[in-house]
């Protein structure tokens, strides 16, 4: 089944030159499905790509999911047109009286601040709080996986000597879940972050389950009310030259950054990158939207409680 994006989504031509099929709302709306409503707070800086990233992960599924893009009011982005937001996006107030199947919220450049820091924190606390009632399943990426898991839980972060940048091998700990349906024994994942949190914190937290984690990049993949909420601290979801874009961007600007790890072919960037991560990252979004949203939302959306 295809996606349904808005009107001029600039995903919908980048995606069907890749041959995944999209449609736009004009299309979808003379069809009589009742398509999964999937909710994105997108907090990362290039608004597009990380769009373009997720619309290709959420395309892997027979399901038809109508997608809609949430901003917050209390932050501006300074890295995306302004006519683009206003196009595609929708302050939360004018969603909060809505309920979805599914939410997305991204991570956010803003991991070494203090939570209470952010210029934002008000309001994406009380979007945190909306999706306990209004959502089934919600998937928390990188820097909003430490922002839930401290809001709901109190888990703290801890700051990093130097950046967790490359890919990852990780395994799980939990068996015959459906998330791991498909998975190999061991599975990789890009990490780019500054900060971590800590095993020994989620385990004594007796509502959550640690189920993924490396013993390079740490704790991967937490679960809270029987997956209702999964907080996942890597970005399954890059396109394979995220990680190289970020090595140049910082080596231009003079920062202390590392060659990611596990990422160019005989670590030489003019090798090229190896990917590694695309089957897992497929698997995880396929295998949330049918196990814990399809399979777990009611057919009456106002149902969710």
């Amino acid at each position: 089944m295809p996606l349904n994006l808005p009107d001029k989504l600039p995903a919908i031509e980048l995606l069907k030159e890749e041959n995944i099929f999209v449609i736009d709302n004009s299309r979808a709306s003379s069809q009589d499905i009742r398509p999964l409503k999937i909710v994105i707070l997108n907090l990362m800086p290039i608004k597009i790509t990380t769009e373009t990233d997720l619309v290709r992960l959420l395309s892997n599924t027979p399901l038809q999911l109508e997608i809609t893009f949430m901003k917050l009011k209390s932050h501006t982005s300074k890295n995306t047109p302004i006519e683009h937001m206003k196009a595609f996006y929708h302050d939360f107030d004018l969603l909060k009286d809505q309920k979805f199947d599914g939410m997305i919220i991204t991570g956010a450049p803003v991991e070494q601040m203090p939570y209470e820091e952010v210029n934002y924190w008000e309001e994406i606390s009380s979007v945190f709080d909306w999706a306990h009632t209004h959502v089934t399943s919600t998937l928390y990426i990188c820097w909003a996986a430490q922002a839930g898991l401290y809001h709901f839980y109190g888990v703290p972060k801890y700051p990093l000597e130097k950046k967790m940048f490359g890919i990852f091998k990780h395994h799980t700990n939990v068996q015959g879940l459906p998330i791991f349906r498909g998975f190999d024994d061991e599975f990789y994942v890009p990490h780019s972050r500054h900060t971590e949190i800590r095993r020994e914190d989620i385990l004594e937290v007796k509502d959550l389950t640690l189920l993924a984690e490396s013993e390079d990049s740490g704790v991967y993949m937490v679960m809270a009310r029987n997956g209702r909420e999964f907080f996942i601290t890597g970005h399954s979801e890059y396109a394979p030259n995220t990680l190289d874009g970020e090595y140049k961007r910082d080596l231009g600007k003079g920062l202390p950054i590392e060659m990611p790890k596990n990422y160019y072919r005989n670590d030489h960037p003019e090798e090229g990158v190896v990917v590694r991560w695309r089957g897992h990252a497929n698997l995880l979004f396929s295998n949330w939207l049918n196990y814990y949203v399809y399979q777990e939302t009611p057919f009456d959306i106002t149902q969710i409680q």
